[in-house]
């Protein structure tokens, strides 16, 4: 196993006696895991994935909790499981917010009188104490739970880029860091893509005003950007682009109007399968959306939609969006570029495209 040869090596680094506890620790993990993928599957996929991926947190955490120990920081390893309480949502848990906060403050501050806690992100547990995760980035989703929870200062989350970019720097050779951002453009970027802060990380920390500090592992002495309550908007353009998309037309089949109970059921079909929706526009008798093409889960979604309505689909494109857009900026990402929907308010422009 590729993995556990990985951290036997950083073992190895870290700790010239092999007798230290740590070596048995990993190795018990391990083990544990590999009766897990031996035996026959008998539960869900998504149950099986939250049992098996946590365990890259709770080790990197257990080593890193030895070696500060080893050189004398006086820290605690911390199971996040113990305080971070999810529903059943395997793969993306559902936070219960008020038993957590009681646990977490509760316990935590006496603790964090006389020691360095070192917690994992990303996970949390069910009430049958099986383990959940959180989802994509769910690691800034996990401190911001614990900051809120505990009234802290601020939030620092390490990253490989020097902060919060206008642009991804693999779609745009020239981008813009941007110093400070308003809890609500960080709050939209997210929202319609940007992927270098989790989606939810945000509103537990407006709710405190508790200030999220975005920096680079790669150049610590970078100041990074800092997420706070202000007035000030972005100061340029910001572009987040999402390839891959399957734009999806629904109208019923006897040519009625799109009415509440068919977007209610629409969307609950999405709920059900877990499909994000990243546009969407509604007519007098025609709902669109884009979406990701997750493959399977789509194609689940497409059968289950075509019992009761007439759905259109077209894949390989791509959606770009600008936040404080102009023409000009418009006029850049179009480039040999065919406009398939266009949605526009006051603040931000989204386009599905193909190439021409």
């Amino acid at each position: 196993m590729r993995s556990k040869k990985s951290h036997f090596s950083i073992l190895d680094q870290l700790f010239a006696d092999h007798s230290h506890p740590i070596f048995d620790e990993i190795a018990n993990a391990f083990v544990e895991t590999e009766w897990i993928l031996e035996e026959e599957p008998q539960d869900t996929y998504d149950y099986l994935y939250d049992q098996i991926v946590s365990l890259g947190e709770l080790l990197s955490s257990r080593i890193i909790s030895a070696y500060a120990a080893h050189v004398g920081v006086r820290s605690r390893w911390t199971d996040a499981r113990d305080y971070i309480f999810t529903d059943n949502t395997y793969r993306e848990g559902k936070v219960d917010w008020q038993k957590t906060e009681d646990k977490i403050r509760e316990e935590l501050p006496i603790l964090l009188d006389d020691y360095v806690l070192i917690t994992q992100g990303f996970i949390g547990s069910t009430s049958e104490n099986f383990t959940t995760t959180l989802g994509r980035e769910g690691s800034d989703y996990s401190a911001a739970i614990f900051a809120a929870c505990l009234n802290a200062e601020s939030v620092t989350i390490w990253k490989d880029v020097p902060g919060v970019l206008n642009a991804d720097p693999k779609w745009f050779e020239k981008t813009q860091l941007i110093p400070e951002l308003s809890y609500t453009d960080a709050i939209e970027l997210t929202y319609y893509g940007a992927t270098v802060i989790h989606p939810k990380t945000i509103k537990p920390l407006q709710n405190k005003k508790i200030a999220l500090h975005v920096r680079s592992f790669i150049d610590s002495t970078q100041p990074g950007t800092t997420i706070k309550s202000t007035n000030q908007t972005l100061p340029v353009p910001s572009f987040i682009f999402k390839v891959d998309q399957v734009f999806i037309n629904i109208s019923p089949r006897d040519f009625s109007f799109i009415v509440e109970d068919n977007l209610s059921h629409i969307f609950n079909l999405f709920h059900l399968h877990r499909i994000k929706i990243n546009m969407m526009h509604n007519s007098a008798i025609r709902f669109s959306v884009a979406v990701d093409n997750t493959g399977d889960n789509v194609t689940a979604l497409l059968e289950e939609l075509e019992k009761r309505y007439k759905v259109t689909v077209e894949s390989g494109l791509e959606l770009i969006t600008i936040r404080y857009y102009n023409q000009e900026t418009i006029d850049r990402v179009l480039l040999n570029k065919e406009i398939i929907k266009e949605l526009k308010d006051s603040y931000t422009c989204q386009m599905l495209v193909k190439n021409k």
